[in-house]
């Protein structure tokens, strides 16, 4: 399979999780392109002072890989500074948030993968 980005399917999220601001969602795999094994594969975009809320992951982890942009994450309760090359892991039973704190975009490589095969 390959893909160029024009087939990439982009979607736009207002307040994500309870968030500030407008996120571009830009999906390298659609769910039924994942086989059962995750429900997102794609890169996030967020505008400087805008973020996700602080949200709960139950049956599945998500991961962070920092493309461009300086990101302030919570984990759980600690609270940390991410940039471009840096990653971080929400396990199953763990919240978490990012939030732009940088004046450029924040990008990211996000994926969510489920704890057990479905």
């Amino acid at each position: 399979m390959y893909k160029k980005s024009s087939d990439m399917t982009v979607e736009k999220a207002s307040e994500l999780k309870g968030g500030v601001g407008t996120i571009k969602l830009i999906n390298i795999l659609n769910v039924d392109e994942m086989y059962g094994m995750g429900r997102f594969f794609g890169v996030t975009v967020i505008p400087p002072n805008c973020s996700t809320g602080i949200h709960t992951h139950k049956d599945d982890f998500e991961t962070y890989y920092i493309l461009k942009g300086t990101a302030e994450v919570t984990d759980n309760d600690d609270v940390y500074i991410l940039e471009a090359g840096d990653m971080t892991q929400c396990p199953a039973g763990s919240s978490h948030s990012i939030r732009n704190i940088g004046n450029e975009d924040l990008e990211y490589i996000a994926m969510i993968l489920y704890t057990e095969k479905r």
